[in-house]
């Protein structure tokens, strides 16, 4: 094949910044200089009910080739989301319920237009369960190409291989699975974190066995979660959902190591933070602008409105939940109340409560009061933690 013209590499080293890798070298130039819209490829399996904040570096990277006149294939994974992803797991996945899976995917579809433009000619929308329900003569096909080796080569396979942990078929089908998404869709390019290179590179090795030309790989970084260890992820608790409430998204940006400062505004805003503002005025225009991109800048407004009235003057919010509670022979059970009003345990509620962190009308509420009258709670507004409060009302 030709060189790709000057043109071409420029294109693809400016639609390749801030990823991690481009493989094989060259090639996402080569498919540029063939002068037509590329298909580039991006599967999310729904495996949980909202997308966050790290599911939108990969995205916007997606928008960005949308922009550029390419063809972008959002894949939702709801076949391969009945294998479950073991990409950086020691254990395999919990299975879903069909029906789990599709209300996911519904919201996946609703979510993803706060990102990409869905009414596009250059977007599909596509479900792998189109393809992959196939017949087992098909499938057989499909699992003829890769090897056990190539597959157990794969890091987590190899570690649990090693620790003599088990690896089901199941699982070890994944990969070969979400490579033929690749020949399916005949992707030129397909995106995906840095956890993925190698189900990514598995889907040139398929488009190969399958006669197609195998696709260029754009690896994105990984955003690492508001705990400042893991990466983002529902299941590790330390997710911003993209739907979230904006006074949620913005307390929880708050929330961030200061380490991280850098790493969100590149990846979530392409840029570097303000060098006039010191760490914690950066986080707050981080969490201003975050908030603004998913929901409005009316919504910025107010969510920081609300976190200075909570948080800095110590005021009460406007709008409270008010929640019933049961008199029982003119008493009322603290630990049951807390657990009630805001679905947590009565071991949390006894904690908190042990911990200082119940307060009643801004007080903070004695460790050892567990029993109290009634008409003493009656209106009165509970708080737990910082953000958490309950209007009572008694009956």
């Amino acid at each position: 094949m030709e060189e790709p013209s000057s043109d071409a590499a420029r294109t693809a080293a400016h639609l390749a910044r801030n990823a991690v890798e481009s493989l094989p070298d060259g090639v996402l130039a080569e498919r540029l200089a063939e002068g037509r819209p590329l298909r580039v490829k991006l599967g999310l399996d729904p495996t949980a009910p909202d997308l966050h904040l790290g599911h939108t570096v990969v995205l916007a990277k997606l928008r960005e080739f949308q922009d550029a006149g390419h063809v972008v294939v959002l894949i939702v994974g709801d076949y391969t989301a009945r294998v479950g992803d073991p990409s950086g797991r020691s254990v395999a996945r919990p299975v879903l319920t069909g029906e789990q899976i599709d209300a996911n995917a519904e919201t996946y579809r609703r979510q993803a237009a706060k990102v990409l433009r869905m009414d596009d000619e250059h977007f599909e929308l596509r479900h792998n369960s189109e393809w992959l329900d196939m017949r087992a003569e098909d499938m057989f096909r499909l699992a003829r190409h890769p090897t056990v080796a190539q597959l157990l080569a794969r890091d987590d396979f190899a570690k649990r291989f090693k620790a003599d942990e088990p690896i089901s078929l199941l699982e070890l089908l994944y990969p070969v699975l979400q490579g033929y998404d690749s020949v399916a869709v005949r992707a030129d390019v397909e995106l995906g974190g840095t956890d993925q290179t190698f189900n990514l590179l598995m889907g040139r090795q398929i488009q190969q066995a399958y006669g197609q030309p195998p696709q260029s790989v754009l690896t994105l970084p990984l955003l690492t979660g508001v705990d400042g260890e893991q990466k983002m992820s529902k299941s590790f608790g330390n997710a911003i959902g993209v739907t979230e409430r904006p006074a949620e998204m913005y307390g929880k940006t708050l929330r961030i190591p200061d380490e991280l400062i850098g790493q969100w505004y590149s990846l979530l805003l392409g840029a570097h933070p303000p060098e006039e503002l010191g760490p914690r005025d950066a986080k707050r225009a981080l969490a201003r602008a975050l908030v603004t991109r998913f929901h409005s800048e009316a919504d910025a407004v107010a969510a920081e409105a609300r976190f200075d009235r909570l948080h800095i003057a110590h005021e009460l919010p406007d709008e409270i939940e008010e929640v019933t509670v049961h008199s029982v022979n003119g008493t009322l059970h603290l630990p049951a109340v807390i657990a009630d009003a805001f679905e947590r345990s009565r071991s949390e509620a006894r904690r908190m409560l042990a911990q200082g962190g119940v307060k009643l009308d801004g007080e903070t509420v004695e460790g050892g009061v567990l029993d109290v009258p009634s008409a003493s709670l009656d209106g009165r507004v509970l708080q737990l933690g910082k953000r958490h409060f309950r209007r009572l009302r008694v009956v």
